[in-house]
């Protein structure tokens, strides 16, 4: 008893001395290594959770915004748990680009790579990440834009227009991620909006998205931890009166799972229809393409599917929402928006045709010069990660490897 108690008085000060030596390590290879002035926060956090603290997307952030007048544009942070060299120089940015696949690969922290999968899209480097880039941009050929994307585009438009009430009010950005949602599932999957295994999908895919862009903490209770917790199969054709007792255990599902498993059910549900038939895959969606076309293994299709899901919808439904922000202090530019779509409108109708196509999309140009500005003007991705191959030293400091 007597020493548990001195173990426990003692303790404090063994913690303190150990959290004193981490730091005092830390500053000696800071100097050793010339790298950019800057703070890595407290062991094992870091400064992540400043870091991903919400705030506007017309803005770059309180953190960094207090970081680049103490430290410059260029300074070193501990970030998802590793040491990090965050840059808003357009200098550095451009050059680090330009040496893409030579002096610097996309690698993003633990906490998305342990969520997307391996083999995801944001993960994956080299000929792997070639081979999926090249199937999702087979999959959207011109053709395939031009006689399918475009018509399911104005048809999902069209169900969330028809959804809102007269009179009523909205969050933008809500109806926003609800369209496109429902544009990414229909063509990945060709699942229906407002069906009862979309809308289950779409609660799960909530629940996924705080788990990507959280601190990578593997603790009871945290947004990480739910996205990663084991759970065991789920039929996703259970009838509605299970849809309340669904809804009571959602919050321990675990959402990549969860989505993982509906996904391979969808290509479990193809492999049979396509023997029964004894034909072959239909490529009508993105997950029908992959399975005709590509030699991707289950594993490597899933997280495809999934990958594409998130960068798909996450970046279309922020810059959605953020053009309307923007018109909504630019009556000027709501009028000339306004005037190009009508005009094109009215040469439908004299045409005798009501739904848009490929020429009608070529003439809005004015509707393209809101897309680029609006993508000029705000922060439809948050941030970009690359990994330094080799040392690499600009303008005075060191980039290490």
């Amino acid at each position: 008893m007597f020493h548990t108690e001195l173990l426990l008085c003692f303790l404090p000060s063994i913690l303190a001395l150990f959290l004193f030596l981490i730091l005092l390590k830390r500053k000696r290879n800071a100097v050793h290594l010339d790298l950019p002035p800057g703070s890595m926060g407290w062991p094992f956090l870091g400064e992540t959770i400043g870091y991903l603290r919400p705030y506007s997307a017309t803005t770059i952030g309180a953190f960094m915004e207090n970081h680049i007048r103490r430290y410059g544009k260029v300074y070193k942070s501990n970030l998802f748990g590793e040491p990090t060299v965050v840059s808003a120089d357009a200098g550095l940015n451009r050059y680090i680009l330009q040496n893409e696949g030579r002096l610097f690969e996309c690698s993003y922290p633990r906490s998305i790579g342990g969520i997307l999968g391996k083999w995801s899209m944001l993960v994956t480097v080299g000929d792997m990440h070639r081979d999926m880039r090249m199937i999702s941009l087979n999959f959207l050929c011109q053709s395939r834009l031009k006689n399918n994307l475009l018509k399911e585009v104005e048809n999902q438009t069209l169900l969330v227009l028809r959804s809102w009430k007269d009179s009523s009010t909205f969050l933008a950005q809500d109806e926003a991620k609800k369209f496109t949602f429902n544009l990414m599932a229909k063509h990945i999957m060709s699942l229906d909006p407002w069906k009862l295994e979309t809308e289950m999908l779409k609660k799960e895919y909530v629940t996924f998205m705080k788990g990507v862009i959280s601190p990578p903490l593997n603790l009871p209770g945290t947004p990480y931890r739910r996205a990663l917790k084991v759970i065991g199969n789920t039929n996703f054709a259970i009838a509605q009166r299970f849809f309340e007792e669904f809804e009571h255990r959602v919050s321990i599902f675990q959402s990549r799972s969860t989505i993982l498993k509906f996904i391979e059910r969808k290509m479990e549900e193809r492999k049979f229809k396509m023997e029964a038939d004894g034909g072959e895959f239909q490529d009508d969606d993105l997950l029908g393409w992959a399975l005709k076309h590509s030699n991707l293994s289950t594993e490597q299709i899933l997280d495809l599917i999934l990958s594409l899901l998130f960068a798909g919808h996450e970046t279309s439904s922020v810059a959605i929402a953020l053009a309307i922000f923007f018109l909504s202090g630019s009556p000027a530019a709501v009028q000339q928006l306004t005037e190009e779509h009508l005009e094109i409108a009215r040469g439908k109708k004299r045409l005798g045709k009501t739904d848009l196509d490929w020429e009608d999309y070529k003439k809005m140009e004015f509707t393209q010069s809101v897309i680029n500005e609006t993508l000029r003007l705000g922060n439809v991705v948050r941030f970009l990660h690359r990994k330094a191959l080799k040392d690499v030293r600009y303008r005075g400091k060191n980039l290490n490897k």
